[in-house]
């Protein structure tokens, strides 16, 4: 089969188009045709430069949400069958640790992952344990299922899990058009929330309220705290999104909370270090929570959302599998709002 194949951490460069064996279906796994996967900044192109701390064996293939056909079943599947549309979720959990057996597979403490631990989508099949697989409704595409299953589960574990949130509550959504923060938006909508969106141009912020967004704001040119007051009536909102752990727009979102509002945090591409207001903090008795991973019951619920057509996938722009250097040039230097898709039936 052909695969974007590194042998080396580097530059977009060091992506190559090889042929390789196909894969085969150990017992409990599938093997699955690809049509779509997505380029992720960190899960891709940061694993790609050599940059994550997680160690990758040579050679590898990327790709951590493939979707596609189902051409093969090992021994003890039973959930799936040749044919099948499916996409798949890239963490791999456990199933031993105490997170695991409490059923808190988010929080697994020996979790591997499609892309990392072992070769991912980045290629025209990709095995895959039967659990990572999920079935993918008839009136979705392959590139939607991809889209749906990459970052809408996190962005239910956000707002359902971690920070409950209730119709009529005030959200705020940092980097509300990035691939996280726009699903934040959708999910925040679907429970009847009243959104905020921030984001860093002008541009962005009008996106994001063509995405649903009830507010917007720019929080490089404006006062974020301050112009969420004054939307708020001087309260503030109940729920932040932060994905960015910028230590300048920080403080803005922070300040944002009202009192016993929840912070919840899920990304770190601004630095991941930032100054806290620990006064603030304890005297607005606000609550700031730490999020990774989802749970099986998130992507169910993106997905029904989905086929029910309560989210939809956010906008993407498709590639070949063969351009995928120039794919992560493109997100790597921001040139795009959404999700790149290669499809391997391009190259």
């Amino acid at each position: 089969m052909k695969a974007i194949v590194i042998r080396e951490f580097g530059a977009p460069e060091v992506m190559r188009l090889e042929d390789v064996a196909e894969p085969k279906a150990a017992p409990g796994e599938i093997v699955i045709k690809i049509d779509s996967v997505s380029v992720n900044r960190t899960l891709d192109c940061v694993v790609r430069a050599g940059n994550y701390p997680v160690k990758i064996a040579m050679p590898h293939v990327l790709g951590v949400d493939p979707a596609g056909d189902v051409v093969e079943v090992g021994r003890g599947v039973n959930r799936f069958k040749i044919g099948d549309r499916v996409a798949t979720i890239s963490i791999i959990r456990c199933g031993r640790c105490k997170q695991c057996t409490r059923g808190l597979e988010a929080n697994c403490l020996d979790s591997r992952h499609i892309g990392l631990q072992r070769w991912g989508g980045y290629a025209e099949y990709v095995a895959v344990p039967e659990r990572n697989a999920f079935h993918i409704a008839d009136n979705l595409s392959y590139a939607e299922g991809t889209v749906i299953t990459r970052h809408y589960p996190m962005a239910f574990n956000l707002l359902t899990g971690k920070t409950q949130v209730k119709a009529g509550e005030w959200v705020l959504v940092m980097g509300a058009t990035g691939a996280l923060g726009s699903c934040c938006v959708q999910v925040a909508k679907m429970f009847g929330a009243r959104v905020i969106a921030a984001a860093g141009t002008d541009e962005r912020v009008e996106l994001a309220m063509k995405s649903g967004a009830d507010y917007g704001i720019n929080y490089r040119s404006r006062d974020l705290a301050k112009e969420v007051m004054q939307l708020t009536d001087g309260d503030g909102v109940d729920i932040v999104c932060e994905s960015i752990a910028d230590p300048t727009l920080w403080p803005g979102a922070f300040d944002s909370l009202a009192i016993g509002g929840r912070m919840v945090t899920a990304g770190a591409h601004g630095g991941g270090n930032v100054m806290l207001d620990v006064k603030r903090l304890y005297l607005r008795r606000i609550s700031i929570l730490g999020a990774a991973g989802t749970n099986p019951p998130d992507v169910d619920k993106a997905l029904d959302a989905a086929r029910a057509g309560k989210i939809r996938a956010i906008p993407y722009r498709t590639m070949a599998l063969s351009q995928a250097a120039e794919a992560h040039r493109i997100v790597e230097n921001n040139q795009i709002i959404g999700k790149i898709i290669l499809e391997p039936k391009k190259s």
